[in-house]
C-alpha cells in the first residue's frame, strides 16, 4: 500500500461532505491529524464502518486500550479530552459497557417515551407562540429560537435539571463539540461540564424525582452493582450533550432541507409523504454527528489491505455513510425523501446503538409537523450557500437559521 502523509483535519467544519468525499477516495481507512497532533484512522466508507461498529476488535476504551492515553502521552488540556475522559457505557467496552447499558436501558423504556408526549407538545407550542408574536417579514435565528430551546429543554426536563442549570451548561456543551478551542478552553470544559453533573446529582439525592438522574441513583444491575460515582456524573452528562446537540442540528438541517425543496415540503406537507421518511432522509444525507471521537484497536485489523495497528485510534464519519456512493449510487448527495433506501447510521449501530432513538423521533415528528402547520409560510431569509457552518468536525449545522416566518408587510 503506498503511504500517504495524515490529512489535517479542518477545524471549522468548513466543508465536512467535500473532505469525507476525499478521504473516501483514498482508501477504506485513512490517517488524519487531529487537534493537538494526534494521528486517527479516518472511516468514510459505509461497509467498513457497519462492520468495524459491530466488531470485538474495536473499543470506545481508552483508559483500557490506548496507550498513548494510558502512558500520559495525551495531555490533560489536549483539545478533545471531554471526549475520551469520560466513564459511562459510551467509553466502556465488553461486561463494562453490557452492564453500564443495562442499567441506563431502564431509563428509556417504551412507557417513558410515550409519557414525554404532552410536554414535548406543550414546549413546541410555547416556543411556536413566541414565535408568532414576531413582526411580519422580521428576520427571526430559527435555530436560536425553535431548533434549540426546543429538545435542549426537554432532556433537561428528563435527567432533572432546572431551566437556569441548562443554560449554564449548554455554554460547556458548546465549546465541548467546538474543534477550535485552545487547551485552556478545552481543559476548563471537563472541569466545568463534570462540576455541574456534581451539583446535580447532588440535588437529587437530596430530593429525588421523577426524572432519569433519580432512576440512575436508584438503579442496581442483576449482581447487585450500581454505578460508580464517576459513572453517573458521566452517563447524565453524556445523556444530556447527546439528546440535545444532535436533534438541535436535526431540526437546523431538516427544516433547511425542507425550504430549499419546496416540491417536497408541499408532498410532507400535503400528506402523501410521512414525516418518518423526512426524518431518515434528513438523518442520511446530512447526519446531525459527523464525527463521534474516538474508537481504538484492541488487536491489529485489516479493512480491505489496510492494517490499522493495535493500540491506535479510529475516528468514525457518520456523515459519511448516507453519502457513500456505493450505498445509494451517484445522487447520494441530493435530499429526496420519495428515496426508496434511506438508510443511514445516524443513530449508530451495533452495541452502542443510541438508547434515546425513539425519544428523538417523537420530538422531530412533533417539532417539525407543529412548525410548518403553524407557519406555512416560512421561508430561509439568506441562500442556503450563505449559512455559514458550525466551528467544529465533530457536529454538522449551522451557526445560524435565519428565516421569515410570513411574509414581510
Amino acid at each position: 500500500m503506498q503511504m500517504r502523509c495524515p490529512v489535517a483535519l479542518d477545524p471549522t467544519g468548513s466543508n465536512i461532505h467535500g473532505e469525507a468525499a476525499t478521504l473516501r477516495e483514498q482508501g477504506p481507512a485513512t490517517q488524519v491529524e487531529l487537534p493537538g497532533g494526534v494521528i486517527a484512522w479516518s472511516l468514510n466508507r459505509h461497509d467498513v464502518i457497519k462492520s468495524v461498529l459491530t466488531d470485538p476488535r474495536v473499543t470506545k476504551s481508552a483508559r483500557n486500550h490506548w496507550p498513548a492515553f494510558i502512558n500520559g502521552q495525551i495531555p490533560p488540556d489536549w483539545q478533545m479530552i471531554s471526549w475520551v475522559a469520560m466513564d459511562n457505557m459510551v467509553t466502556a467496552y465488553g461486561k463494562d459497557h453490557v452492564r453500564l447499558r443495562r442499567l441506563v436501558g431502564k431509563a428509556f423504556t417504551p412507557r417513558r417515551t410515550e409519557a414525554i408526549r404532552p410536554r414535548v407538545e406543550e414546549l413546541t407550542g410555547q416556543l411556536l407562540d413566541a414565535l408568532a408574536a414576531v413582526p411580519a417579514g422580521e428576520v427571526v435565528d430559527l435555530r436560536e429560537r425553535f431548533a434549540y430551546p426546543l429538545p435542549a429543554r426537554l432532556v433537561a426536563d428528563l435527567i432533572g435539571m432546572t431551566e437556569e442549570a441548562r443554560a449554564e451548561t449548554a455554554k460547556v456543551i458548546d465549546m465541548m463539540v467546538d474543534t477550535t478551542v485552545t487547551p485552556e478552553q478545552a481543559q476548563a470544559v471537563l472541569a466545568g461540564w463534570r462540576g455541574a453533573m456534581a451539583e446535580l446529582i447532588a440535588t437529587k439525592r437530596r430530593q429525588p424525582g421523577e426524572d432519569i438522574t433519580s432512576d440512575l441513583i436508584a438503579s442496581r444491575d442483576e449482581d447487585g452493582s450500581r454505578l460508580s460515582e464517576q459513572e453517573l456524573t458521566d452517563t447524565i452528562f453524556a445523556i444530556l450533550g447527546a439528546g440535545s446537540e444532535t436533534t438541535i442540528n436535526f431540526f437546523d438541517n431538516a427544516i433547511t432541507a425542507l425550504l430549499t425543496h419546496p416540491d417536497q415540503l408541499e408532498l410532507v406537507v400535503s400528506g402523501k409523504v410521512s414525516w418518518d421518511d423526512v426524518i431518515d432522509e434528513t438523518l442520511r444525507v446530512e447526519s446531525p454527528l459527523a464525527h463521534l471521537p474516538l474508537r481504538y484497536a484492541v488487536t491489529d485489523i485489516e479493512l480491505d489491505g489496510v492494517t490499522i495497528p493495535q493500540g491506535d485510534p479510529i475516528l468514525v464519519n457518520y456523515a459519511a455513510v448516507g453519502r457513500d456512493p456505493a450505498l445509494h449510487g451517484a445522487d447520494a448527495d441530493r435530499f429526496d425523501i420519495t428515496r426508496a433506501d434511506k438508510a443511514h447510521l445516524s443513530f449508530g449501530h451495533g452495541p452502542h446503538y443510541c438508547l434515546g432513538a425513539g425519544i428523538a423521533r417523537l420530538v422531530a415528528t412533533i417539532g417539525l409537523s407543529s412548525l410548518f402547520e403553524r407557519f406555512p409560510d416560512l421561508q430561509l431569509a439568506a441562500p442556503a450557500a450563505d449559512l455559514l457552518p458550525l466551528p467544529t468536525f465533530i457536529m454538522n449545522g449551522h451557526r445560524t437559521l435565519p428565516v421569515r416566518l410570513t411574509p414581510a408587510a
